[in-house]
């Protein structure tokens, strides 16, 4: 195999929810490859922490951008910082996301309806369009999507959520449409991975079901993402666009 198709020598990397989870794990990917990345998340401090990891690990130059996805005006401010501060952009991974939990589907407030969507959905559609139509006018890249089973197989409690990862899923095949043929939109449709969000499970009951019901018989480790990421990311996807990859350990 060429290891050359996975190079990202040169490359500009976007991802937003990097500083944890599948987020950072796919930066840290990303820059091994020799991409300098741009870290995006909510909270200043956790991105540099992950941006420090780059530097020293890899020698890549990272940038830690503050943004919360959910509002068009910080997303509007970080594509415009990362064009400003790179030039470019090659690759762009919607990952941030949330998923808050609820009893009963009548007590889903319309403000927690409204975040969930905001978040999952509406902010990936904005900065997709944005970096897009850039990468569309330039030299072309690679944008993912970062889904979830439950677009497909909803639970009763994730109904909010469902919907706006389904969305997702449906704005990948739409993009691809609107920017190819230099722009390619992938997805990764991502089952239970064992990140931060996991410590809220009851991890017995998911190890039982997990043993039982999945094919691998467990949960992701967040590294096991990189190779789908980076499938996608580099020219070893130089014919795929449109497309929903289902990683999730053969999950029912």
């Amino acid at each position: 195999m060429d290891e050359r198709l996975f190079d990202l020598t040169g490359k500009v990397a976007l991802v937003t929810g990097g500083s944890r989870g599948l987020g950072r794990s796919m930066v840290l990917a990303f820059a091994r490859a020799g991409a300098d990345v741009v870290i995006a998340s909510r909270k200043l401090a956790s991105c540099e922490e992950t941006a420090d990891e780059v530097r020293h690990t890899t020698g890549r130059r990272a940038l830690s951008v503050a943004c919360h996805v959910g509002h068009w005006g910080q997303v509007e401010q970080l594509a415009d910082t990362t064009y400003r501060e790179f030039g470019r952009v090659d690759v762009l991974v919607n990952n941030a996301g949330m998923s808050p939990l609820y009893d009963r589907v009548e007590h889903v407030s319309e403000d927690l309806y409204d975040k969930v969507l905001d978040v999952n959905l509406k902010g990936p559609f904005r900065l997709t369009a944005l970096v897009g139509s850039r990468m569309a006018a330039g030299d072309g890249g690679s944008i993912i999507m970062v889904s979830s089973t439950a677009a497909v197989r909803p639970t009763a409690d994730v109904i909010p959520y469902a919907a706006a990862k389904a969305g997702l899923n449906a704005m990948t095949v739409g993009f691809a449409r609107a920017f190819g043929p230099k722009v390619r939109v992938n997805c990764i449709m991502a089952g239970p991975f064992l990140t931060d969000i996991s410590k809220a499970w009851d991890m017995d009951k998911f190890r039982e079901r997990a043993r039982t019901m999945m094919a691998l018989g467990r949960g992701g480790e967040p590294d096991e993402i990189a190779g789908a990421a980076l499938y996608f990311a580099s020219a070893a996807s130089s014919f795929t666009t449109g497309a929903v990859l289902a990683v999730h350990g053969g999950a029912p």
